[in-house]
């Protein structure tokens, strides 16, 4: 009897703790029930059927016919070459943005980034139709380039490789400067100013200090738009010839023209492959904590300490004959703005030309246009199929922006609460979706909803589009718990609240600003797909950036620009909105 009640008297303490446990798991249950099920069982498909013949048996006949068919191995490294120059070119125009804008007070740096973030969020179908009316025969950059004798009287800037690039590198340069921005902002300015007063030059204490601090902001973004840019169809699509064709246009022929949906799997899971063995090589150098703007690791002592011994010779050498030209001095701070205003006008410029050209009197596109008419406007708005476009396209928007907010709070409250061994691995699985390419997902989706009828639903949609901004919303909230004051939940808990009774008077309304920000980035990534949108609508339902694909293909028309135009309002008031919310919480 006593031996039982001394078991007892032991045992007691442990379901304590298991519910301890489950109370700190129970508010990431969801994200990761949801994920598992509509992004990592898709995914797992789409490697399965990759490996299946036409008769269901294990076979490897499809990746046979993709590396011994030469044009399928030349897309292979058509796509994998873009990719990599548009992520070197992204991050090398990028990084001096971000330097410039690290050195800012966050009321002058959030009016830059709200500039930068409006080309950033508004579609890939109205920026790419831009650089069509900017770059097409007629346009004004080839009428200009032709001028200064750059190009003859019969040559165009697009189709060709130079289009791609600059479509490419238009997307994801504000991608490589918000992804560098966190962490340089986290380097403190008094390790130079040490630097300095212990004798160093100041390009040396840019070069051997700075710089090697930043890489892991460099590292993220290269992994980032590099990875973004393997699932890439829309941009060389329509600025590209078929030489610079891409994995993903051969995913969509496939599975659209083909309906060879077991080839499409094996294209499929090599773009998902690649993006494992880069996000592997990138979590063992530099750790995938460093994307959420923690500490790197660190490097080998070898490798380091000959880095930086040729970064101690360049900056002595540029401190002896250009000691003018550090990031600390005036000089280099008005050559940083300079610089960062032509970026700004290269990545604001496209988005706004096609204004004027929506208003245009002409049916033909030309710039510039002949002014004023609403010809277009209403052409749009008095048409059904564009109408139930739209109305179809917000709907799904906001219910996938309460969706994504609901589980990525639930998944962020728990990041807060659970031991750090645990943190890595959610994290890595919450913004896993971010990492994969669009069309891997689009594809996963398609597998599982051809055998659960939700092909051409809304709630297939839905779906979709909350698997891609579940990670955002997982990233904002995130910045919010950071700067949340924990003292205040405690103190209601030591008055006697509930767990619900807190969130309700206490967490939610001081994370309000968070929270509006998260849902209205979610509504955009869902507003603006196209990927999900073109293998799940099953070409029933179209959402509104899916109808402006199926027009583009047949002709550049202002009816475009009026779209085009309408987007770019809408971006604008959820950007202005974000940026409010953002600013009454930091209490500027």
């Amino acid at each position: 009897m006593n031996n039982r009640a001394a078991t007892l008297s032991l045992s007691e303490p442990r379901p304590s703790k298991l519910r301890k446990n489950l109370r700190v798991w129970l508010p990431a249950l969801p994200a990761i029930v949801f994920l598992g099920v509509f992004f990592l069982l898709p995914v797992l498909q789409i490697l399965q059927g990759g490996f299946m013949s036409a008769e269901d048996e294990f076979s490897v006949k499809q990746f046979a016919r993709l590396f011994e068919t030469p044009v399928y191995v030349k897309v292979l490294w058509t796509t994998f070459g873009i990719s990599v120059l548009t992520a070197v070119f992204s991050v090398v125009f990028g990084y001096p943005i971000a330097l410039l804008l690290s050195s800012f007070n966050e009321r002058r740096r959030n009016r830059w980034l709200l500039w930068i973030m409006l080309p950033f969020w508004t579609s890939y179908l109205v920026k790419t139709y831009a650089w069509m009316l900017l770059m097409s025969r007629s346009g004004v950059l080839t009428s200009v380039a032709e001028a200064l004798g750059l190009i003859d009287g019969s040559a165009s800037l697009m189709p060709s490789l130079s289009g791609v690039l600059v479509g490419m590198v238009h997307a994801m340069l504000p991608l490589a400067v918000l992804t560098m921005l966190p962490i340089m902002q986290g380097i403190s300015r008094q390790l130079g100013q040490a630097a300095e007063t212990l004798g160093a030059g100041r390009a040396t204490g840019f070069l051997t200090i700075f710089l090697p601090l930043s890489m892991p902001g460099v590292a993220a973004a290269g992994l980032l738009v590099f990875i973004t840019s393997l699932g890439f169809f829309i941009v060389p699509a329509l600025l590209g010839t078929p030489r610079e064709t891409m994995i993903a246009q051969l995913v969509i022929s496939s599975v659209l023209e083909l309906f060879d949906l077991k080839f499409a799997g094996a294209l499929s899971t090599v773009l998902l492959l690649c993006s494992i063995v880069v996000f592997y090589v990138y979590d063992r150098m530099v750790g995938l904590t460093s994307l959420a703007g923690a500490e790197a690791k660190r490097s080998s002592k070898s490798g380091s300490g000959m880095m930086l011994k040729l970064l101690l010779f360049i900056g002595q050498r540029l401190d002896r004959f250009l000691p003018l030209a550090s990031p600390a001095s005036s000089s280099s701070n008005r050559a940083l703005s300079g610089y960062t205003w032509l970026i700004l006008l290269f990545l604001v410029l496209p988005v706004i030309i096609v204004v004027p050209i929506a208003f245009t009197k002409n049916a033909v596109v030309a710039f510039p246009p002949e002014l004023f008419s609403l010809r277009w406007f209403k052409e749009f708005f008095n048409s059904s199929v564009w109408q139930a476009a739209v109305i179809r396209s917000f709907g799904i928007g906001l219910t996938t922006a309460f969706l994504a907010v609901v589980l990525g709070f639930g998944a962020t409250f728990a990041l807060t609460k659970l031991p750090s061994k645990w943190t890595k691995l959610l994290f890595g699985v919450f913004v896993a979706p971010l990492i994969v390419p669009r069309i891997v997902i689009a594809i996963g989706l398609l597998y599982l909803f051809a055998s659960t009828g939700l092909v051409g639903t809304d709630l297939g949609m839905v779906i979709g589009h909350t698997v891609l901004a579940l990670p955002y919303a997982v990233v904002t909230l995130s910045a919010g718990l950071r700067l949340f004051d924990w003292r205040l939940d405690d103190a209601a808990r030591i008055l006697g609240a509930s767990v619900m009774a807190r969130l309700r008077t206490v967490i939610l309304p001081l994370l309000a600003g968070s929270l509006a920000s998260a849902f209205l980035f979610a509504f955009i990534v869902s507003f603006d797909d196209l990927t999900i949108a073109i293998f799940v609508s099953g070409g029933i339902n179209t959402t509104l950036p899916k109808q402006m694909w199926d027009d583009i293909q047949l002709a550049v028309t202002p009816t475009l620009a009026a779209v085009s135009t309408v987007l770019l309002i809408v971006v604008t008031a959820v950007i202005s909105i974000s940026s409010y919310f953002k600013n009454r919480r930091s209490g500027l």
